[in-house]
C-alpha cells in the first residue's frame, strides 16, 4: 500500500484538475483515481463539474485518495486541493486556478514558456510549479493532452507506481482504440520525464499566515450591472476563442493570396477579415487583410479549402496569435458597449 505525503483534517490527499471542455480532463481524473486504487491500494474517488460541455467551456475535474481504513463521505468539490493540473492557459484571465492551493502545495501547468513568467502570471509565491509542454507531445504523438498531464501528475505525486496508470491506458484504449494504446503510452511516459519542476520561496511564517477564504461569485442582488446586463457572453463579440484551440492555427502568407473568399465561405467564426483597396486597375474590389485570432477555435477548414498556399496549418507558438492577429472591425460598437 502507498503512504500518502500529505493530508488534510479529515485524512484525504486532493487533486483538482482545471481544465476547459475537449482536453480530456474528466476521463484523466477517473484514470488517475482508477490507478490509485487498483494498483496502490488507497480509497479513492473521483467526480467532475462541468456546464454545458461545450469544447472550451471551463471543466473541473476533482480527485480524492486517503488510507484504506478512512470512509470517503465527502464528495464536495474540492476547494482546497495539495495538487492543481492546469491543462490549458486560457483559463487564467477567467479562472482562479490555484484557489485554496495548501501551502507548499504544487501548480502543473501545460505550457511551453518559462517557468519564471508562468508564476508571475499565476502571482504564485509559495510552493512548487511544474510545466510540461502537452500541447507539442500530445501533437507529435497524435493523442490529447491528458495522457501527458498524467505522465507528469505522476512523477508529482510519487506515492503512485507509474505501472499501474500503464495498466490503465492499457484497459481503457485496448477495447475500443487498440491503435492507440502505444502512442498514448508513449505520451504518458514523455510527461513522466520531461516535467520540469520550479521551487518557489516556502516562508514558514507565511504559510502558517495564509487562511483559505472561499470565493464568492462575482455577480449578485449587489453586484450586478444594472438591468442584469452580462458583459461576456458565449455569443459577443468579447468572446476569446483560444482555449478551444488544441494545438494547430491557420497561417497566412499574404503573398500567396488570391482573395477568392473560399476561405472566409467555410469558417464558421467569421475569422477572415477583409479590406476595401483598388486594384491594378484601379477598381475598388475586397481584399483578404488577415486573420482575427481572437474568434479562430483551429478548425483548419480554411486550409482545407484555400486553392493556393496562402494559408497552412502551424503548430500555434506562444504568443504568436496575439502579435499577428488583424481585428475585426465592429463600428457599432464603443469601448462602453453596443450603440443606441
Amino acid at each position: 500500500m502507498s503512504i500518502l505525503p500529505q493530508k488534510n483534517e479529515l485524512g484525504f490527499y486532493e487533486i483538482r484538475l482545471e481544465s476547459i471542455g475537449g482536453l480530456g480532463a474528466n476521463l484523466a481524473g477517473k484514470m488517475l483515481a482508477e490507478a490509485g486504487v487498483t494498483g496502490s491500494g488507497l480509497n479513492g474517488s473521483n467526480f467532475s463539474s462541468y456546464g454545458s460541455e461545450k469544447k472550451g467551456s471551463p471543466v473541473k475535474s476533482f480527485v480524492r485518495f486517503c488510507d484504506p481504513d478512512v470512509e470517503i463521505r465527502d464528495h464536495s468539490p474540492i476547494e482546497q486541493p495539495h495538487v492543481v493540473g492546469v491543462f490549458h492557459e486560457a483559463l487564467y484571465t477567467t479562472v482562479d486556478v490555484i484557489s485554496g492551493l495548501r501551502p507548499g502545495g504544487t501548480v502543473l501547468v501545460n505550457t511551453a514558456r518559462e517557468l519564471s513568467e508562468v508564476a508571475a502570471d499565476l502571482n504564485m509565491t509559495q510552493g512548487t510549479l511544474a510545466a510540461i509542454d502537452a500541447l507539442r507531445i500530445s501533437v507529435e504523438e497524435k493523442t490529447k493532452v491528458n495522457t501527458a498531464m498524467l505522465g507528469a501528475l505522476f512523477r508529482i505525486c510519487s506515492f503512485l507506481n507509474p505501472d499501474d496508470m500503464r495498466q490503465v491506458i492499457r484497459k481503457t484504449f485496448e477495447k475500443k482504440l487498440p491503435h492507440l494504446v502505444e502512442a498514448n503510452l508513449r505520451t504518458f511516459d514523455r510527461g513522466y520525464n520531461e516535467v520540469q519542476f520550479l521551487s518557489l520561496e516556502n516562508d514558514a511564517e507565511l504559510m502558517d499566515q495564509a487562511a483559505f477564504v472561499r470565493p464568492q461569485p462575482i455577480l449578485g442582488y449587489e453586484t450586478q450591472e444594472r438591468g442584469g446586463i452580462l458583459k461576456v457572453t458565449a455569443n459577443s463579440v468579447l468572446k476569446d476563442l483560444s482555449s478551444s484551440r488544441q494545438g494547430y492555427l491557420p497561417e497566412y502568407k499574404q503573398e500567396n493570396c488570391i482573395s477568392c473568399a473560399a476561405c472566409d465561405t467555410v469558417c464558421p467564426d467569421f475569422c477572415i477579415v477583409w479590406e476595401q483597396k483598388p486594384d491594378k486597375r484601379d477598381n475598388l474590389q475586397m481584399f483578404m487583410k488577415g486573420i482575427d485570432y481572437q474568434y479562430c477555435k483551429g478548425c483548419l477548414k480554411c486550409v482545407e479549402a484555400c486553392p493556393t498556399s496562402a494559408l497552412s496549418a502551424m503548430l500555434e507558438e506562444p504568443y504568436y496569435a496575439q502579435q499577428h492577429r488583424v481585428p475585426q472591425s465592429f463600428p457599432y460598437l464603443t469601448a462602453e458597449g453596443v450603440k443606441s
